[in-house]
């Protein structure tokens, strides 16, 4: 009786254990249930979202860029980008391998993207952007074959003008590596398309706008089941727009009559605004190959090319400004060194001068003879401008042309402008060419814009904008915005409203009067006041100068054109022709009523003091 009465107990203990030990089991499925279903039910519907969608990123359209006239200069059209989504390494590779020949992709870039799908396995990876009809069709047709492609319609950029605007617009491309590493990128992303240069480049956090993003929903293969679109997501913002100061007619004008295979640039401002109405590079390129990603023998032919056509010969180039720096110096001459308009040399022009041993010529062989200053701007006298620099002084004409704003840039609302050359002191020559080894000529080359003197066109315009209109130039500006136009330079040229205007005169005599030397190209509606010039270089013939203005009494352009090699001896200069007829198509776009009797209109200063 007792045995039996032991094994129930120990039945009944065993049931009471085994039922805690149910309940306890039950206990935590219940406790899991509710954590799963009630605490951490975001976290893995969250999960479950990852798994199911993948994120695609949505680019925003770039700002449109207007012309002053509000024609576009650079907008944007629908095109189909090819995308893959993330994946294992080997399938990322072998879906590269059946796209590469129809989309193109070159050994190079075919390891490139899958060197960035190494470095951001997680990021869709963006294959071709600007992909053609037939590229896409090949991919919808065989839609098994590529299941983790995407196809996106997405905005392109497109310059309608091409090569004309090259160099003054820029492109966009594939944001790089090094640049993804730079501070003023933080937040881009490996693959977005990025402004590369020019006003692209310069404005491309007010271009960019912010991409968006939409889902794919993908099954367990990672094949797209459907498209889920923006909603759920974000859209993207457009860029903002901008509107330049740039008449588009005229850029397009520039490019159709700049002397074939030749080099060299023009750029045009409005004196009063400092607005640009003009900024062209020759030779140029299309802007446009470089949408979706430029072919790769294309690229290496542009970078190669003798000719160097992504160089802009504008705001990247400098040249020895020849005889248009006779402006400064005659300005400089003015203010330091007693020189009047009506100031003649102590040696008359035979075709050159002596100093030791040393013989400088003059370009005309048989000489201008005596002449005034106004009469060596019209002639272009050599001789008079070597006795002008030295009458002036080394030590004072290096101090001064600092104060012009020469040796620093203008400041133009583009990226890399680079600064032209003039000696700051005599320490620059001896750290140059050594204590001792160079004389006091130097300043008869500096005095001619020869020797160690290499002006940008930017820099000639913007002096001539200030002889132009006596004030202190606005600092050159694409865009028009009320803060830019504010902006001027940190220097005035100084002088006496009466001088400036005997030198404006003088300048229009160099084009109204016969003589002149640039009389051939005057202009039969309006007084266009210039000076040209024929800069000497050890590579070939002469460059050819004009920098000059009009109306000469009322400027409402500013031009400096250079034609690389364009004065060949015994040959007309090319640079001339091609800035007046600029100049000429810019006054009838204003509007601008004729002048009843163009040419010459001296001050009375400048008839009293010149005897005319």
């Amino acid at each position: 009786m007792k045995g039996d009465n032991e094994h129930r107990s120990i039945r009944r203990q065993r049931g009471r254990w085994a039922a805690r030990a149910i309940f306890f089991c039950l206990s935590v499925v219940a406790a899991g249930f509710i954590n799963l279903q009630i605490f951490s039910s975001d976290l893995y519907t969250l999960r479950s979202s990852e798994n199911r969608l993948r994120t695609i990123t949505v680019p925003a359209p770039r700002g449109t860029i207007y012309d002053r006239h509000g024609r576009a200069i650079a907008d944007n059209v629908p095109g189909y980008d090819v995308s893959m989504l993330p994946g294992p390494r080997d399938s990322i590779s072998a879906g590269l391998d059946r796209l590469a020949e129809r989309l193109e992709l070159s050994p190079e870039r075919r390891a490139a993207l899958l060197s960035r799908n190494r470095d951001r396995p997680g990021d869709a990876l963006v294959v071709r952007e600007n992909a053609n009809f037939e590229q896409v069709a090949f991919i919808e047709e065989r839609r098994p074959r590529f299941r983790r492609v995407v196809v996106d319609q997405r905005p392109h950029r497109r310059y309608p003008a091409g090569p004309a605007i090259a160099h003054m617009i820029g492109y966009v491309g594939e944001i790089s590596q090094e640049e993804l590493e730079r501070p003023e990128y933080a937040g881009y992303e490996s693959g977005q398309s990025v402004g590369k240069a020019g006003l692209e480049e310069q404005y491309e956090h007010r271009l960019a706008g912010r991409d968006g993003i939409r889902y794919a929903e993908v099954n367990a293969l990672g094949t797209v089941v459907r498209d889920l679109g923006v909603g759920p997501a974000q859209a993207p913002v457009p860029g903002d727009d901008l509107q330049l100061g740039i008449d588009l007619d005229l850029q397009v004008y520039a490019d159709s009559v700049f002397p074939e295979g030749m080099r060299g640039g023009v750029v045009a401002l409005d004196p009063v605004t400092g607005e640009v109405l003009l900024l062209y590079s020759h030779p140029t390129f299309d802007p446009n190959a470089f949408i979706g990603g430029i072919r790769l023998d294309l690229w290496n032919s542009l970078r190669e090319h003798p000719d160097e056509p992504l160089l802009n010969r504008v705001s990247m180039a400098s040249y020895p400004p020849g005889s248009t720096w006779k402006l400064v110096m005659s300005t400089i001459g003015m203010k330091t060194a007693d020189v009047a308009i009506d100031t003649y040399q102590t040696d008359t022009c035979d075709g050159g001068l002596r100093y030791h041993t040393r013989y400088f010529r003059c370009w005309l062989s048989r000489g201008h003879g005596r002449l005034n200053l106004s009469e060596a701007i019209k002639h272009s006298c050599n001789v008079w401008f070597y006795q002008a620099g030295q009458r002036i002084g080394l030590d004072p004409l290096l101090a001064e042309v600092g104060e012009f704003g020469f040796g620093r840039t203008t400041g133009i609302d583009l990226p890399s402008e680079r600064p032209g050359l003039f000696p700051d002191s005599r320490q620059w020559y001896d750290d140059r060419l050594g204590r001792g080894r160079w004389t006091e000529a130097v300043v008869w080359n500096l005095s001619i814009g020869q020797g160690e003197n290499a002006q940008t066109l930017l820099a000639m315009a913007q002096f001539y904008a200030a002889l132009a209109t006596g004030r202190a130039p606005v600092r050159p500006h694409l865009v028009r915005d009320e803060m830019l136009a504010q902006q001027r330079a940190d220097w005035t040229l100084d002088l006496p409203e009466v001088q400036r205007n005997q030198l404006v005169d003088a300048l229009a005599r160099v084009v109204n009067e016969p003589g002149g030397t640039a009389y051939g190209s005057r202009l039969a509606r309006w007084t266009l006041a210039g000076k040209t010039g024929t800069a000497q270089n050890p590579h070939g013939e002469p460059h050819s100068w004009f920098v000059g203005f009009a109306p000469a009494y009322d400027p409402r352009i500013v031009i400096a054109a250079i034609v690389e090699h364009g004065h060949p001896d015994g040959a007309p200069s090319l640079a001339v022709p091609l800035a007046a007829g600029i100049v000429d198509r810019h006054l009838e776009a204003l509007g601008l009523p004729p002048e009843e009797t163009p040419g010459v209109r001296p001050t009375e200063a400048f008839r009293v003091q010149a005897g005319g």
